[in-house]
């Protein structure tokens, strides 16, 4: 008897393979090689095809586990002896029904649909984005949402539809940029096929990718959900220490609680470049004696965050020379080298420089800015001189190793530190030593910083989501500051005008919304989070606690659903018109909403 099942188990894998095989290769664009694993049967998607076009010595084995509309794809390579990792692909279909768009986490948040033409059109790894995927419908519902374990080095995916049938494909494809030999790799791919709120798979899938790793998001303080004033889009690199003290003074009075001071203070050259950077001083010309400065503000009643360039050594600067033969690579337009985090010395230098910067000056935090800069751009340099010097080989490892060193020494210093990062690098391995994550740059965009704090409120989970800062043109109307404003509401709001030169009527703007963000911040951002219809830009956002809703408007002809019974219902109106439909059950109703304001609905 036992003989006759296996046999009747070899021939149903035979069957099985060589149909997915056939499936595989008749898709033009797919990776070809060899596969190397047995193919996977699903319930959620057609057989999931492991692929390998130089597979060497490693070998290969998988398995799908089933939940509850969910699968978990496991696989794990081994080689006899630590060599470099095999590429390979992992390729699987599924009919296009009811799937109109996409989702990542790329800083663009475009949902476009792109074809299947086997170029990859998403990648991420430890700095940069993060390998999670999302096919969905119009009506706000998932169809299918893929996440994969591997945090910390590069995934790239091509996602998109096949014209002969009209197939969703999905390849993701791994070890496609230089890796230090290893004998053992495994990972896992998350499906979810649950039909729900899209963003809620999202947020899941998140959640499963933090758990997966055993990763803990470093604490975000209160202080992290304060509005904040940035120096940058105004000031840029011209920063003084008496012009920093007297915005800070009215910052302080509209209810600004933090202030970063961003690029310039620690070079008198203003062409925006990295060239002077890498010493870390304060120039004297700019800041005669930063810890006094820095006392004076903290006076006021703000905390004080200071920028720095993790990774940049200009070639003017004094390090260049000491770091001679330990970078990354050059790069000639930014005037600088990239640190090579894989030498002791190289991590030992960037934490002391942190370290040494908040005992000295007594700061509050730091924006450690183009994390995502550390990678290879090419072959490794490390390769012909095996490794000599390095005490790790795998650069995104260090990366992490760095990371780590810096939060956990400022942590030891001031519990409460405040670490501010950029969108792309917002990944579930990031949150272990940040606690604050800002949208990228869309200066002026208030659609783009709107839809970047929407994507990262999704990903981030208890950590502090942060707007790009805001600003607006000295003649605009006090009606579209509010529109600014409310754009980037259900992010801790960053301004960075001009104060001592904005009219009277935006400094009232300013306060007023400065005060409901504090009344209502446990709604706005320690609340259920519901941003709908990505594929239009989120023409309407909601956040919900046990005692309220608060619905912003951002586009003229929708409809707003009531709150429950009992709870109190907040419209803020960025439409440009003033008129807001509301829906309870089948009734509907027209409210009066001031464009740039925002209105207690009952």
């Amino acid at each position: 008897m036992k003989k006759i099942l296996v046999m009747i188990a070899a021939v149903t894998m035979s069957a099985s393979f060589s149909y997915a095989q056939k499936s595989w290769e008749s898709n033009p664009f797919a990776s070809k090689g060899k596969i190397v694993a047995p193919v996977l049967s699903s319930s959620i998607v057609d057989e999931i095809v492991i692929v390998s076009d130089n597979p060497g010595e490693w070998k290969f084995s998988a398995s799908v586990e089933t939940e509850g509309g969910k699968e978990i794809v496991s696989i794990v390579m081994d080689a006899p002896q630590p060599c470099a990792p095999a590429r390979f692909n992992v390729y699987f279909t599924f009919p296009q029904k009811g799937v109109f768009n996409t989702w990542t986490s790329d800083v663009s948040c475009g949902t476009h649909l792109a074809p299947f033409w086997g170029g990859s059109n998403n990648s991420s790894g430890l700095a940069f984005r993060m390998p999670l995927y999302e096919y969905f419908d119009d009506n706000d519902t998932n169809r299918l949402t893929i996440a994969c374990s591997e945090s910390f080095r590069r995934v790239e995916a091509a996602l998109g539809v096949m014209e002969e049938g009209c197939d969703i494909c999905s390849e993701l494809r791994f070890f496609r940029e230089a890796e230090a030999p290893m004998s053992h790799y495994e990972t896992k791919i998350r499906l979810d096929g649950r039909h729900m709120f899209w963003g809620k798979a999202i947020q899941d899938g998140v959640k499963w990718m933090m758990e997966e790793k055993g990763l803990q998001a470093l604490e975000a303080p209160e202080a992290a959900f304060e509005p904040l004033y940035s120096t940058w889009y105004q000031f840029h690199q011209n920063v003084t220490d008496k012009a920093v003290a007297e915005e800070c003074k009215l910052a302080a009075e509209l209810g600004m609680k933090t202030v970063i001071l961003d690029d310039g203070w620690q070079t008198e050259d203003g062409n925006r470049g990295y060239a002077f950077c890498g010493d870390w001083k304060p120039t004297p010309k700019k800041f005669t004696d930063m810890a006094s400065h820095v006392a004076a503000v903290q006076k006021l009643g703000m905390k004080y965050m200071i920028w720095y360039s993790v990774p940049y050594v200009g070639f003017n600067s004094e390090a260049y020379a000491k770091f001679k033969g330990k970078y990354l690579y050059n790069d000639h337009g930014m005037g600088c080298s990239v640190l090579d985090p894989r030498f002791p010395e190289v991590r030992e230098h960037l934490v002391n420089l942190y370290v040494n910067a908040l005992k000295d000056w007594n700061l509050d935090g730091f924006k450690l800015d183009f994390i995502d800069s550390f990678g290879l751009r090419g072959e490794d340099p490390a390769v012909k001189e095996n490794y000599a010097g390095r005490d790790i080989r795998n650069v995104n490892e260090a990366v992490n190793v760095l990371m780590k060193e810096v939060s956990s020494a400022l942590k030891a210093i001031k519990p409460d530190i405040l670490l501010e990062f950029r969108q792309q690098y917002i990944g579930p391995a990031i949150r272990q030593y940040g606690n604050m994550f800002r949208a990228a740059d869309c200066p002026g965009n208030a659609k783009d910083n709107r839809m970047r704090i929407a994507s990262l409120r999704l990903t981030s989970g208890s950590t502090a989501v942060h707007s790009d800062m805001i600003e607006w043109n000295l003649q605009e109307t006090p009606e579209n500051v509010g529109r600014a404003i409310i754009n980037a509401i259900f992010g801790v709001v960053q301004y960075s005008a001009m104060l001592k030169d904005i009219p009277q009527e935006h400094l009232e703007v300013i306060k007023k919304w400065i005060s409901f963000t504090s009344e209502h911040r446990e709604t706005l951002l320690h609340s259920e989070f519901r941003p709908h219809h990505p594929e239009l830009g989120y023409p309407v956002i909601e956040a919900e606690s046990d005692t309220e809703r608060i619905v912003a408007v951002y586009q003229d002809n929708v409809v707003v659903e009531a709150a429950p019974r009992g709870k109190r219902l907040y419209i803020l109106n960025a439409s440009g018109s003033e008129r807001i439909v509301i829906r309870r059950g089948e009734k509907l109703r027209t409210v009066k909403v001031p464009c740039g304001d925002w209105k207690e609905v009952f």
